[in-house]
């Protein structure tokens, strides 16, 4: 009965495997519509909700892009740009180049330094200064043209997280994927199952897990009015951008919440 039952098991497991491979394309929600910024919230340190200072963040040729060309020197202007709906169980994939140089006066680890932040808290309660919301970072970084320099990398800014069952003492994380050199386009898929466990995945492969993300003390803003250890079940999804020059085709999720 027992091996009766795996093979059950095996069998059902295999059928939602082969499900999830024959997904509709038209089942992805498309959180960037190619045309314009609709639906998100834009938040720059140092500037009010919604205030897109120098056009950072702007659509072009079906692409957003992320562009401090117009700065003549970056002094702190972290943005992201957030989605306006929040989201809990999906698989969200993105596709994403580095381009061009970043603009002078970015910090160095910044450098083909961009992200998507998972579970983030909403652009509304971001303080005016502050450079990153509290969130878990799925940090993408391109190549340097020597060394190795992996991407899809978690960060927790102002959370924390366990791998393989351990609370995790970096405020980074690497993954096991490739190095990225160039202007390639890459694409990275993320499965979240609220406050369980996180997938990063790269040309088909699992990357990095993690799971338990939760309110943390590093980097969280003061008198932030959720409790540290409170399990982040639900979150806006929100694109970073660091002093460097970044490209995003596309940004589509599919929501698992009913699976």
């Amino acid at each position: 009965m027992r091996i009766c039952a795996l093979l059950l098991f095996v069998a059902a497991l295999w059928s939602c495997n082969q499900a999830s491979k024959q997904i509709p394309e038209n089942q992805w929600i498309q959180l960037f519509n190619g045309k314009d910024l609709t639906d998100w919230n834009i938040k720059i340190s140092g500037y009010p909700l919604n205030e897109n200072y120098m056009n950072i963040f702007r659509v072009e040729d079906s692409i957003l892009k992320v562009s401090y060309e117009k700065l003549d020197s970056f002094r702190g202007e972290f943005g992201h740009i957030y989605s306006k709906r929040k989201f809990s169980h999906y698989k969200l994939r993105i596709e994403y180049r580095f381009v061009g140089t970043q603009r002078p006066g970015g910090p160095e680890w910044a450098i083909r330094n961009s992200g998507v932040m998972l579970h983030s808290q909403s652009a509304e309660s971001v303080g005016l200064d502050q450079d990153f919301p509290v969130s878990v970072e799925a940090q993408f970084l391109g190549g340097l043209g020597k060394g190795e320099r992996p991407t899809a990398n978690v960060c927790t800014p102002g959370t924390d997280i366990d791998i393989n069952g351990q609370p995790v003492a970096d405020h980074c994380t690497s993954s096991a994927s490739k190095t990225y050199d160039g202007d390639q386009w890459v694409t990275v898929e993320i499965v979240v199952h609220g406050d369980s466990i996180i997938h990063h995945i790269i040309e088909g492969d699992t990357v990095i897990s993690y799971s338990r993300p939760r309110v943390g003390p590093e980097m969280r803003p003061e008198n932030y009015p959720v409790p540290d250890g409170t399990l982040l079940r639900e979150g806006h999804i929100a694109l970073q951008a660091e002093s460097d020059n970044v490209e995003f085709r596309k940004v589509e999720l599919l929501d698992l919440s009913g699976d």
